[in-house]
């Protein structure tokens, strides 16, 4: 009877495009927040934190592409694996950036410091292994 019920509710549940775009939507538009916060707030802090570093601070503009370009790619399904993958890079910079302090500690209700990072960047590897399924903008495949 189990073997049936789960037989009936995998048929019913069984649609990877689906969850990929599901996928691309979630993490797209969560990080397109972060984006329109940099257009309405700018970059300076980025850029001063970036040359305390003694690296240029006109790279602080790159955040434009990570978080406001490939989260529209992605959601789009336009160059989807590219795009996820400048997405993770981007994260994983602003970790390195601003979050290091953070990988040995736990947050009051016992989260881990780095919890909500951690899952865009790996829902941006995800993505990026996945591509974009069948729901795109384009049906030529090497656009996807």
């Amino acid at each position: 009877m189990l073997a049936n019920l789960n037989l009936w509710f995998t048929r019913l549940t069984d649609h990877p495009d689906g969850g990929k775009l599901l996928l691309r939507l979630t993490f797209g538009i969560l990080m397109l927040f972060h984006g329109v916060a940099k257009i309405q707030h700018g970059t300076d802090w980025i850029a001063a934190s970036l040359q305390a570093q003694g690296i240029p601070g006109f790279v602080a503009y790159g955040v434009y592409i990570g978080e406001i370009i490939t989260p529209l790619l992605m959601i789009l399904g336009l160059f989807t694996r590219p795009a996820a993958f400048i997405y993770a890079v981007n994260l994983v910079v602003a970790v390195l950036m601003v979050g290091t302090g953070k990988f040995f500690t736990l947050t009051k209700v016992g989260a881990w410091g780095l919890e909500n990072e951690t899952m865009y960047i790996l829902g941006a590897v995800a993505i990026m292994l996945l591509g974009c399924g069948r729901y795109s903008v384009t049906k030529n495949e090497a656009y996807r």
